[in-house]
């Protein structure tokens, strides 16, 4: 299969970025898109040029920090699936894709398709932690949780803060992300302790690292590779109200 590849190159956060386009010869169904980056790379440094740089990490869907823009869409174009088991299968021969790093402003360009995500990281660090008692783990049993409740704040807590609901975001906002971190814990007894404290302090960063307001198109929902939904944002604003 024979693929047009349209890349953003950008040799480091000051520097100016464009598109530059590669023509990939043989690249097999069976290959993951990461796969298919990495024969690129290799075919670059063979020629003696500049590889493209891309984060990656576990390469299984868990991690998230191999997210790109691909062909209009985060992650790609096949719904609940990271960049890193995206399989080249989708794609035809001939076609022309298109690769770009998330666009916001809160996710500078480090360089190429890497972006700097530690605006997540100060998110949850000013307020998507518990405090506990620390020793041998409770009794399982000890603090009833209804079922529904237990199984809404796991399928929150799925969310692995790959960045692909700002990116899809036309406002570049974080709420889908930091709802879901607020709904893992305002969920269980365990997170109502400081629950108050929790979302007043997310919703500052959030705002206070340059985070756009939620646009209520559901674009972050319909990118999401998690399939986080976005009434985990409505559960936010009514925990923000409560709080302030």
């Amino acid at each position: 299969m024979k693929l047009i590849l349209k890349i953003w190159r950008q040799k480091n956060a000051n520097a100016k970025g464009t598109f530059a386009t590669y023509t990939m010869d043989d690249v097999a169904p069976e290959m993951s898109f990461l796969e298919m980056l990495d024969a690129l790379n290799k075919k670059l440094v063979e020629e003696d040029k500049d590889p493209v740089a891309f984060d990656h990490d576990c390469r299984e869907g868990i991690c998230g920090s191999c997210g790109m823009y691909i062909n209009g869409h985060a992650h790609g174009p096949v719904p609940a699936v990271t960049t890193c088991l995206l399989s080249m299968r989708y794609f035809n021969n001939g076609d022309t894709v298109w690769i770009e790093p998330w666009r916001a402003k809160s996710f500078p360009v480090i360089k190429d398709l890497i972006v700097d995500r530690s605006a997540f990281d100060k998110i949850q660090s000013a307020g998507g932690f518990i405090s506990v008692n620390t020793g041998a783990a409770p009794e399982a049993n000890s603090i009833p949780v209804p079922k529904k409740n237990s199984d809404t704040a796991f399928d929150s807590a799925v969310c692995i803060g790959c960045g692909a609901c700002v990116a899809a975001c036309k406002n570049a906002s974080a709420m889908l992300f930091v709802s879901a971190k607020i709904s893992q814990f305002a969920l269980l007894p365990q997170g109502r302790v400081e629950a108050n404290e929790r979302v007043r302090a997310m919703v500052q960063k959030m705002d206070e690292v340059g985070f756009g307001s939620c646009s209520n198109t559901g674009a972050c929902e319909a990118e999401c590779p998690k399939q986080i939904k976005i009434t985990n944002i409505a559960r936010l604003n009514r925990e923000f109200y409560k709080a302030v």
